[in-house]
């Protein structure tokens, strides 16, 4: 299937025994009578596997109506590009056809429907925050604007303390506020320099935008907290994966553990290694190899919402002391790569290690660290392999 916007081209390859292949072609709306339509005509042909292009936002309403009938694959664009000068809108949704026909698409990773929905709420709630983070600093930038430098005496301009003196300012600005009488005790030895702070020149126009952008932060704060209330009553049944994965160094808040699921799902088996999902989430370098010589190459742009996540948590991570294996690791590399390529390695480490946890349905073991992967195809483990095991466990090996 060819996906736009307004109208999905459908094309149905029958080859008999004699190796002649018939094509039927037919043009559907996306509206959702015209998909229902599209699913009845595949039945009618008794076609149940189906493949069309990932463009956008535009598979979604067809991959929802499809998905209980179906097996889809959803491929990426580079797999199914057409080739140059021989580009129609049925070629196009032919050359599909031929490519699935003779399995050379690889499918997209495509979660189940709740886990689709708790991913949506968790990256609207990403948005949000960010959305509060730029009001934040817009407030910050109007207070500079007025020379209220309070920020240079406070840590946090949101705090009880600080907001009720910009607010005792912006509601009488002629008046000078007793700070006593509006800090918390803890900041009474800063009243004199919040004294100092608050000889400024507040415009009415900036104290305006001032009371819009408090407004605006709130409102986002109270829409966050309805959205986390959602995602707590979507994500209440993965409870028992999400245990699994706090037990990984990093993953103490539910949240965080309820954040990965919603990325990657609960059901491991889906992938066929961790090296798979790893690939998936953009943590692996891709191959360029030509004429017997490898060159350098960068990780992909796959996993733009998991990967700045794991980026985060491994920071945190390698700071501390509580997690050897990690902190070790990622010194050794950091003196050879740089400190870049050193986090992604930790990254992909802990996501190796939250693919093993739920595959296995057991606890994180830091003993186990570096045999997460086994190389040969039968799963066990080689000399290699268990000669390094040995002697990371201070044996020595002759």
């Amino acid at each position: 299937m060819d996906v736009h916007k307004t109208f999905v081209v459908a094309v149905i390859t029958i080859t008999n025994k004699q190796g002649i292949t018939e094509y039927h072609r037919k043009r559907f709306s996306t509206f959702t009578n015209g998909l229902i339509q599209l699913r009845d005509w595949l039945e009618y042909y008794s076609c149940f596997d189906v493949c069309m292009e990932s463009t956008g936002k535009y598979w979604i309403p067809v991959f929802n109506i499809l998905e209980k009938s179906c097996s889809i694959c959803l491929a990426h664009p580079k797999y199914v590009k057409a080739i140059r000068g021989k580009k129609t809108d049925k070629k196009d949704a032919q050359w599909i056809a031929d490519l699935f026909k003779h399995d050379l698409v690889a499918s997209s990773f495509i979660p189940p429907l709740k886990i689709r929905q708790l991913r949506d709420l968790f990256r609207y709630r990403m948005k949000l925050t960010q959305l509060q983070v730029s009001e934040k600093n817009r407030y910050q930038n109007c207070l500079t604007w007025s020379n209220l430098q309070i920020a240079s005496v406070v840590s946090d301009v949101f705090g009880k303390s600080a907001q009720a003196i910009i607010k005792s300012i912006l509601d009488n600005p002629e008046n000078k506020p007793n700070i006593e009488q509006l800090v918390h005790k803890g900041m009474k030895n800063k009243v004199q320099d919040l004294e100092i702070a608050m000889d400024s020149d507040v415009t009415p126009e900036q104290a305006e935008k001032i009371k819009v952008t408090k407004v605006h932060y709130d409102a986002l704060a109270i829409c966050k907290e309805n959205l986390e209330q959602m995602i707590w009553e979507l994500g209440a049944e993965y409870s028992q994966e999400v245990k699994l994965i706090q037990t990984v160094p990093g993953f103490k808040e539910e949240l965080s553990a309820l954040r990965v699921i919603s990325e990657i799902g609960a059901d491991m088996t889906l992938f066929d290694s961790a090296g798979k999902l790893c690939s998936w989430a953009g943590l692996v370098p891709a191959n360029n190899e030509s004429a017997g010589k490898k060159y350098s190459t960068r990780i992909s742009k796959g996993g733009r919402y998991l990967k700045p996540f794991l980026v985060q948590i491994a920071n945190a991570v390698v700071k501390s002391e509580k997690y050897p294996e990690f902190r070790n690791k990622y010194l050794k590399l950091k003196k050879r790569r740089g400190h870049r390529k050193a986090i992604i390695a930790i990254c992909r480490k802990l996501l190796v290690s939250i693919y093993q946890v739920l595959l296995k349905q057991e606890n994180y073991n830091p003993l186990l660290q570096g045999l997460t992967e086994i190389r040969n195809s039968d799963k066990t483990m080689s000399i290699q392999d268990a000669i390094c095991f040995a002697q990371q466990h201070g044996f020595n090996v002759a």
